[in-house]
């Protein structure tokens, strides 16, 4: 399960009117790559590329956010907030599994669990 705040709901929908998304839906994925072991990836209008049974379908705050199983292994507990400071706005990752974190905020590795 992931949460997403209020703040973060009302960015996604100002990206989805933005992008002119068709689907409304919102793709949330872990890659390989960062200056971690891994970054997040947001995204919409995606291909399936799994099929539907190996993908997990949340409604957190109106939005429908799609993860594939793959990467909510990464992400499960995660929260993602929105916030803006002087410098423009960006979207905040609060994930109880990463160990470790960027400065950049999306990137990231695994706890090490003993």
């Amino acid at each position: 399960m992931i949460e997403i705040s209020p703040n973060a709901a009302k960015e996604i929908r100002r990206l989805i009117i933005k992008q002119q998304v068709l689907n409304n839906r919102f793709h949330l994925s872990v890659r390989p790559g960062g200056c971690n072991d891994f970054v997040y990836n947001l995204s919409f209008n995606v291909e399936q590329t799994e099929p539907f049974n190996k993908n997990h379908i949340f409604n957190c705050n109106g939005i429908e956010v799609i993860i594939s199983s793959e990467s909510l292994n990464f992400i499960n507990g995660l929260k993602l907030d929105y916030s803006e400071d002087l410098m423009g706005g960006t979207f905040r990752f609060y994930n109880p599994q990463a160990g470790a974190t960027c400065s950049c905020g999306y990137s990231f590795s695994l706890k090490i669990i003993y």
